[in-house]
């Protein structure tokens, strides 16, 4: 009788110290997880990735890379010959590329970069379909500690930044490509014109810087004035679509920009549908120098095309390599584009068309 008493004593006491260590285990668990890197293919943080992570994370391979390409969309000739560059310059360097499209879809471009992540890619190549979600993208991958190089339009720098958040932004320079459509839609109108701005995707950098670029210019001469501006998202059928609605309200306009030549080329149909002549009755200016635009040129229906180059390729891994090396990397590379106009396009079409 005393042994059970004695015994049940005993249990009471050990059943106390279990269910201690038991807590204690727990929260060791617990700090041990909250604590853990964040390296290795991890996602869906957006808070400026482990602590283990370089700013930005760093490269130690210079060959034998696995690269992941994050492209927004895979339509028209702009985007096929960007990734067909990517393509031929990652064959060259003998680097195994990931393609991945994002459809024009933001949302499914952050799904892209996660699923990079995941494959345990070496560096990521991001042209973000626009500025501000796709920031969110470069943080998963920092969180992953994988560098991320953007290509061709970049991300609000409030939410991630260059040679922090990722190693640098490799593109034209949009607002000057903007003032130079300015500059010469000016001087060869007189200085009077009656504009239609044909925008690029909405929340696009090429698209907001663009727009900054033309319109500050076109303030500099009081003759000119902007009837309409409206976002046609870099699309030919969709510039045409628009610029037939904008020729119903504004039928006297006398100019007309597109930030880039699948809308130009859009809005020539709809001026030609409406009885206008492009070229005469109205002057058309664009950006991108895509062999459409550039035939247009010849034909007298666009006035001039700003470049801005698609091929990407070579300065991009060239851009890896140097930053695997340990050199420092500019917050910006910038690509030096041409200008195209009826005295030299001739020219360049046979090089540079696409």
């Amino acid at each position: 009788m005393k042994q059970t008493k004695f015994f049940g004593l005993n249990m009471s006491a050990l059943f106390i110290i279990v269910l201690g260590g038991l807590l204690l285990t727990a929260c060791g668990t617990s700090n041990s997880t909250s604590s853990s890197g964040g390296s290795g293919g991890g996602s869906g943080s957006s808070g400026g990735g482990s602590s283990s992570c370089a700013s930005p994370p760093k490269l130690s391979k210079t060959t034998g890379l696995k690269v992941g390409f994050s492209q927004n969309e895979n339509t028209g000739p702009w985007r096929l010959a960007e990734t067909k560059s990517m393509q031929d310059a990652a064959k060259a360097q003998g680097a195994q590329l990931i393609f991945t499209d994002a459809q024009s879809s933001a949302s499914k471009q952050i799904s892209d970069v996660d699923s990079l992540i995941a494959q345990k890619v070496d560096v990521i190549v991001l042209a973000p379909l626009t500025s501000e979600p796709l920031a969110k993208a470069v943080q998963d991958a920092k969180a992953a500690c994988i560098p991320v190089v953007l290509i061709d339009r970049d991300v609000d720098h409030k939410l991630a930044s260059p040679n922090k958040d990722y190693v640098t932004f490799i593109g034209s320079n949009f607002v000057q490509q903007g003032k130079l459509a300015a500059d010469w839609l000016i001087k060869n109108t007189g200085g009077k014109a009656k504009i239609i701005e044909l925008q690029g995707t909405t929340g696009a950098s090429a698209a907001t810087d663009r727009k900054t670029g033309f319109d500050n210019e076109i303030k500099t001469a009081p003759g000119m004035s902007i009837l309409a501006s409206q976002d046609a998202d870099f699309n030919r059928d969709k510039g045409r679509q628009t610029m037939q609605t904008l020729l119903q309200a504004h039928p006297d306009v006398t100019a007309v920009y597109a930030h880039n030549d699948e809308m130009a080329i859009g809005a020539i149909a709809a001026l030609k549908a409406a009885g206008k002549k492009p070229g005469k009755d109205v002057t058309v200016v664009s950006i991108d120098g895509e062999r459409d635009g550039m035939n247009a040129i010849i034909n007298g229906e666009l006035g001039t095309s700003v470049q801005s180059s698609p091929f990407f390729g070579p300065i991009t891994f060239q851009t890896i390599s140097q930053y695997a090396s340990g050199n420092k990397i500019p917050d910006w590379v910038v690509v030096q584009d041409l200008q195209y106009t009826k005295d030299n396009v001739q020219q360049y079409i046979a090089k540079n068309a696409y």
